[in-house]
């Protein structure tokens, strides 16, 4: 039995309470969440004019707690000190009068001080024989009554005290009896006109303000009440007047967040909330822009796409049912079909560059070339157009330079500035490549004879699926090429820009930062100011009616395989 008793001993049941305790924890956490919850859902529900009312009536609130601590604390207390303060005022300025003015003028002015403030005034010299005494608190007055009935001592034991202390003052309250009140005891040692030590004394009682304070308190009653109800009328009219504006634009908002673009956003009633509707305007402005480039994008894709697709559909059919036999006609269709895949490539490739650029995904490569040796090399590609299309194409150079850029990316700018220029040339096909040379700048500038740009459109030349006019599907691409070549020339930091009149054709140029050969010293002079690059729009930049065309852009590949079926 004993055995069996120590082997039971360690098998106590007491940590059965622990599951307890942690699920009773569980639920007050639970309960915790809930209360939290709730509280959020309750802000969430509070509204502007919720704040502003809460706000205002807390305010008020604290202010009438003040008033009332005031009148039941503070308020004695400070007639105290309100009284001391005129005593010591009253000395200071009997003393004045004294010293500044004949005995008979400043028994005057201390008579018509006792009489304003119910005190009692008097100067007396070292010896305690009296020269100015007033009384205006009459048989009330200790001072006076020590004066005549004691012989002055409780005024001599006064002085004395002062004179033991270091202070020019001395300040006593105590019980008066009589007025079953307390007065106000007061002494200042001074030196008159002829260096003589003089003394004043001031008694003043300190009367019982209990029924001025009951008065006060009533009032106050009443004050706060109608306080009360004025504060909860102006909260009203002011938080309402506040959120009118928010409440117009939010309602605004909801419509154009239902797709409605031609709402206006505006707002009248203090600056900030102004201000928000110029930038919900601005905003609403882009975002009807994007829709607008959106639907073109959709529009121009789908036929880009649609086309080649059916071409591919038509000729390989036409492969399969009559041309497999013929190798002439079955060759002709197969480079039909490899023409259209090779324009759908274009087109995905453009659409995928230009996200990359706009994502900022794509690094430069950036290194010293020579320019004139790039555009001597992209001007060799178009050969067989001058050839075989008659295009008037020619490079003026200026002094060959240096820049340092992305060889394969300004490349494609020159690709997609000379394109832009085929298609929009005009009946005369004359394109030129211009070099002008800056102080630490090459500008180049690809010029057309076209048509030109209108100054409505120039500000959208460089926009996203942008193209300019009806024109033939031989000549137009994706509307992508003029945005890539922003992208990159933005990366590079370098100006670009359009020049364009109607009729007189247009000028596409970008400014590259030169870099110094090595043998030759810079020609930067101390006078020089660094040319910071930025988009310059010369003519009212930007917006080309002439659009840009990515699928046009010649691959090195494709000019190879024109040069060799020549």
């Amino acid at each position: 039995m004993k055995r069996s008793t120590d082997k039971k001993k360690p098998e106590a049941e007491v940590p059965a309470a622990e599951p307890a305790q942690a699920e009773g924890a569980a639920a007050e956490e639970k309960g915790g969440r809930k209360k939290r919850r709730c509280f959020a859902k309750f802000r969430k529900r509070r509204t502007l004019k919720t704040y502003v009312w809460t706000y205002f009536m807390f305010f008020v609130l604290f202010v009438l707690v003040l008033l009332w601590l005031f009148q039941y604390f503070f308020l004695p207390k400070y007639y105290r000190s309100a009284r001391i303060r005129t005593a010591a005022n009253s000395a200071e300025s009997v003393i004045n009068s004294y010293n500044s003015s004949e005995l008979e003028e400043a028994r005057s002015y201390a008579r018509q001080t006792a009489f304003n403030n119910n005190m009692f005034v008097m100067i007396c010299d070292e010896s305690g024989k009296e020269l100015i005494m007033e009384n205006n608190m009459g048989n009330f007055s200790f001072f006076s009554k020590d004066k005549s009935k004691n012989y002055g001592k409780t005024i001599y034991r006064f002085r004395s005290e002062l004179e033991n202390s270091d202070e020019d003052s001395l300040t006593t309250i105590k019980h008066s009896d009589e007025f079953g009140a307390e007065e106000i005891f007061y002494c200042k040692r001074f030196s008159d006109s002829e260096g003589s030590t003089m003394y004043v004394f001031i008694e003043a009682p300190v009367e019982p303000i209990d029924s001025t304070v009951s008065i006060i308190r009533e009032q106050l009653v009443y004050i706060t009440i109608i306080l009360f109800e004025l504060a909860f009328i102006v909260t009203v009219l002011i938080s309402a007047r506040v959120a009118r504006p928010i409440e117009k634009l939010t309602e605004t908002a909801q419509k154009f967040g239902e797709g409605d673009y031609e709402v206006e956003f505006s707002a009248e009633g203090y600056r900030e909330i102004e201000e928000l509707a110029t930038v919900l305007d601005d905003a609403r402005n882009e975002v009807k822009k994007v829709t607008d480039l959106r639907k073109d994008l959709i529009a121009n894709i789908s036929h880009d796409l649609r086309t080649p697709l059916t071409m591919v559909k038509a000729y390989a059919e036409m492969i399969r049912d009559l041309s497999g036999d013929d190798p002439v006609k079955r060759e002709k269709h197969c480079q039909i079909i490899i023409d259209e895949a090779d324009r759908l490539s274009n087109l995905v490739n453009s659409i995928l560059e230009l996200s990359k650029l706009e994502s900022s995904n794509m690094e430069l490569n950036k290194t010293d070339y020579s320019i004139h040796e790039q555009i001597e090399d992209v001007l060799k590609r178009y050969t067989l157009m001058i050839e075989q299309n008659g295009y008037d194409i020619a490079f003026e150079p200026d002094d060959d330079r240096t820049i340092c850029a992305d060889r394969e990316k300004i490349a494609q700018v020159l690709y997609n500035f000379v394109n832009n220029a085929i298609n929009y040339s005009g009946e005369k096909k004359r394109i030129r490549i211009k070099q002008i040379n800056r102080p630490g700048i090459v500008r180049i500038e690809v010029t057309d004879n076209g048509q030109g740009i209108a100054k409505d459109k120039l500000s959208q030349v460089f926009d996203r699926y942008y193209r300019g006019g009806k024109v033939r599907r031989e000549t137009v691409g994706t509307g992508l090429g003029l945005s890539i070549c922003k992208e990159i020339l933005k990366m590079h930091e370098f100006a670009f820009g359009v020049i364009s009149e109607e009729g007189s054709g247009s000028t596409f140029w970008f400014e590259a930062k030169e870099t110094p050969l090595p043998k030759l010293p810079p020609k930067h002079s101390a006078d020089d100011e660094p040319i910071e690059a930025e988009f310059i729009n010369e003519e009212s930049v930007a917006d080309d009616a002439e659009a840009d065309t990515d699928k046009d852009k010649p691959k090195a590949d494709t000019a190879k395989d024109e040069k060799d079926k020549t």
